[in-house]
């Protein structure tokens, strides 16, 4: 009977083109039945640091210390929003098993999204496999998981870090890492269950946590910037921040985003408001209160996680300052921050004033913008998401004028009816670079130049809100500091295949000139060349935007045109970046 469905399922491909999956899985009656994943944990991660030889994590006795993790707000059945996604931790007590080593378990998962979100860590090493996913309407796909090592992976992309390893033989002074780690989904299809990847190695891939990463339907990306470091913000404690950033889509409901990037404790949030810019710390009528996880006035977001407010009613003006406060009731005296604002932002006296109109409490200005990273509107079409470095940020531009090449462009947008009118949102960051880190990705540091575009890249382009396009500007930092052109390119055909793999457009632009910077070497501009002639020549991108032309000084190329140069023959000035923001062909963000 088995042999026959088989050969009427073969039949039908042969005429249809796709391929027998649920009728050779519906004549298959070993099938594992789906099961939670706490129903299959069989490993035994967190101990008690009184109790170390309760758990054993790696097969050698070391685990988890369960005082750590309650230290970064990680505790037991806490949901936690990371990348997007929502994550709940297991339940389990110190000792108890709360993980599953993955060797081919079907785990019963349901919802329909861009991504599965796993909550894991590798042990003996990195370690990953292929899993599949089964979808309700029988259809089914193949991932790639990969899981860093919790004691030597990358410290840039960890959602966590731990001061200590617990053993039998007492605590280990070295950090435990936990990583959340998303694979793409077939955009519509409702997820079934998830067959976790088969261990075929010497080491172990843990699952604690796995979720369908579910964008909110009907939001678009107003206003965004990436956690570019972790510094010293002096002492903000009972002291409320009043952050001003300019939208690019308005809409009549908003909703803000905090990231506790990088930290390792957690955050708290008092009461916060929105308001319309009237002037400086002023806000035009009464800052309206913002909510938390059902109507919480404030929130407490743990280390390296996040915090959407509730949606509110609020009519968002398009191309506008918005006020953005929240009053911070713990000691707070570092914090994961964007440190090129390009914007005078403010701070209070000591006190919550975040629904004060007035601007009398705001007694002092900063040119950060600690922990606020999205403002989002209702409706709209989506956004763009430019992925860049200090060009981009807006460094060199005219300080709280909104000259960015990114605000040129969103107006530009906004006055036209050819394309959508797409929010823009300005991923840049001063110093960052393709393949290399600035920013380790731990640790309070005064280097905020960010992880590399490759370790930010699920943060800052796959988990913003209704993202349809990626434009990648970076490179330069790259050549200057001495990468070949080799591994820019390789980091650049990594990010397109990522992103394809995302269903999101890929957009690339030529890495600018910049002659007569002292790093910008004959050398450097040699490797920038080859670069530029790979992404116009390549293939590997939906679309080119040509800035070297742009901003090239006919006469001289490898350096910028002088009317165009802010004076340090790096970054483009005010009339620079209008002529980049006006050369985009606006058909080619279109997905």
């Amino acid at each position: 009977m088995r042999r026959r469905i088989w050969r009427a399922a073969v039949v039908a491909a042969l005429l249809t083109g796709i391929a027998p999956v649920a009728a050779a899985e519906a004549a298959a009656p070993h099938r594992p039945r789906p099961l939670p994943l706490e129903r299959l944990f069989d490993n035994r991660a967190v101990s008690d640091d009184a109790r170390p030889g309760a758990a054993d994590f790696d097969g050698a006795g070391a685990s988890l210390s369960a005082r750590a993790l309650a230290t970064a707000g990680w505790t037991p059945g806490r949901s936690l929003g990371v990348d997007g996604a929502e994550l709940t931790l297991p339940r389990s007590s110190p000792g108890e098993r709360d993980n599953v080593v993955a060797d081919g378990q079907t785990v019963r998962v349901r919802g329909r999204g861009d991504a599965l979100a796993f909550l894991v860590a590798g042990t003996g090493g990195e370690a990953g496999g292929t899993g599949t996913v089964r979808y309700r309407d029988g259809s089914r796909g193949s991932y790639r998981l990969t899981a860093p090592d919790w004691r030597t992976g990358p410290l840039a992309t960890k959602a966590v870090a731990l001061p200590h390893i617990n053993t039998p033989g007492g605590q280990l002074a070295e950090q435990a890492r936990l990583y959340v780690v998303t694979v793409p989904l077939a955009r519509g299809r409702e997820v079934a269950s998830v067959v976790l990847p088969r261990d075929r190695g010497a080491t172990d891939l843990h699952v604690f946590a796995l979720s369908v990463r579910s964008p909110a339907k009907g939001w678009t990306g107003s206003w965004a910037a990436s956690t570019s470091g972790y510094t010293a913000v002096g002492d903000l404690g009972d002291r409320t921040v009043r952050l001003v950033v300019h939208t690019s889509a308005g809409g009549p409901r908003v909703r803000v985003r905090l990231d506790n990037t990088f930290a390792a404790a957690p955050v708290r949030i008092g009461a916060a408001t929105v308001a319309v810019q009237e002037a400086g710390a002023g806000a035009e009528g009464e800052p309206r209160r913002l909510t938390f996880r059902g109507g919480r006035t404030g929130a407490e977001i743990p280390a390296g996680a996040q915090a959407y407010s509730d949606p509110l009613d609020f009519d968002v003006p398009a191309d506008s300052n918005l006020l953005v406060s929240f009053h911070l009731p713990g000691r707070v005296t570092t914090a994961p921050v964007h440190s090129q604002a390009i914007q005078r932002s403010y701070v209070s006296s000591p006190g919550d004033h975040a629904a004060d109109g007035s601007p009398a409490a705001y007694s002092s200005t900063i040119t950060t913008w600690p922990l606020l990273t999205g403002v989002d509107v209702s409706g709209g079409p989506g956004s763009v998401v430019l992925l860049g470095d200090s060009i981009t940020d807006g460094v060199r531009s005219t300080q709280s004028a909104n000259r960015r090449w990114p605000n040129v462009l969103a107006t530009r947008l906004l006055n036209q009816s050819d394309v959508p009118r797409y929010g823009v949102l300005n991923h840049g960051i001063s110093a960052n670079r393709v393949v290399a880190d600035r920013y380790p990705g731990d640790g309070v540091s005064t280097d905020t130049g960010g992880v590399s575009a490759l370790h930010r890249l699920d943060r800052d382009v796959f988990a913003q809100t209704s993202a349809r396009t990626v434009v990648v500007f970076e490179g330069v930092n790259d050549v200057r500091w001495g990468a070949s052109a080799d591994e820019v390119i390789a980091g650049l055909r990594k990010i397109a295949d990522r992103a394809r793999a995302r269903d999101l457009r890929v957009v690339a632009a030529t890495i600018a000139p910049c002659e007569g910077e002292s790093l910008c070497t004959a050398a450097a501009d040699t490797q920038r060349e080859e670069v530029n002639t790979y992404i116009r020549e390549g293939g590997d991108f939906d679309a080119v935007l040509d800035f070297d032309a742009v901003l090239r000084d006919p006469a001289r190329p490898a350096r910028i045109l002088p009317a165009y140069d802010s004076g340090d023959h790096l970054h483009p000035g005010d009339a620079g970046l209008a002529a980049l923001a006006n050369s985009v062909d606006l058909r080619k963000l279109e997905p």
